[in-house]
């Protein structure tokens, strides 16, 4: 399961959000042309250099991404609503930062992974966009199927969750999040992502 999720951070990274002056599909497929480029401008360092690939995932990808809502859901929303300020956002830290970790990795094996946008099948509502694509493997394979969750924040599109094969990335996250909360309640969550994350430096 991880590497089909592997596989698709690709698409997750090249379907980030964009500019409300322009519809999400032709803005998600511009910002994918960015990081495709540096991916590609790298790509004899993607391996010997992990840091290199996390600033890149950080510098293009979070800051468009609704990381608190992200995060919110991740939790789920009766822990996060008994959570502290400080809580809510120590875990949103947190879980960005092992998103993105666990992620990272993934860039590091690109082999021209390529994304097909499915415009007729998508739907961009005035808050809410859901846009379907495939992952278009190197070297061929079954394509991945993949949804994406964006909102409207202000004048942007950010990205909230996205779906593989209808399985969603916040939900597969919150599972585990909820086994570990049961036994040891939220602190012990959280010292464990602090610890996981880092072993991952």
């Amino acid at each position: 399961m991880m590497k089909k999720w592997f596989i698709t951070l690709f698409s997750f990274i090249f379907c980030v959000v964009t500019y409300a002056a322009v519809a999400p599909i032709p803005l998600l497929q511009s910002v994918s042309s960015q990081l495709i480029s540096e991916l590609k401008r790298n790509e004899a360092t993607l391996k010997t250099k992990p840091q290199l690939v996390y600033n890149m995932v950080m510098r293009i990808l979070v800051p468009h991404v609704d990381t608190e809502s992200m995060a919110r859901n991740a939790l789920g929303r009766s822990t996060w609503q008994n959570a502290t300020t400080a809580q809510q956002e120590q875990f949103t830290h947190l879980f960005t930062t092992l998103v993105v970790r666990t992620y990272s990795s993934a860039l590091a094996e690109y082999t021209d992974e390529q994304v097909r946008f499915y415009p007729r099948h998508s739907t961009i509502g005035s808050d809410r966009a859901q846009v379907e694509s495939e992952v278009i493997r190197a070297g061929g394979g079954q394509p991945i199927s993949v949804r994406y969750f964006l909102v409207r924040a202000g004048s942007t599109w950010k990205l909230y969750d996205f779906s593989v094969d209808g399985i969603s990335m916040v939900a597969s996250f919150r599972s585990q999040f909820l086994e570990e909360i049961q036994k040891t309640g939220i602190d012990g969550l959280l010292r464990k992502l602090a610890e996981h994350n880092v072993q991952q430096n």
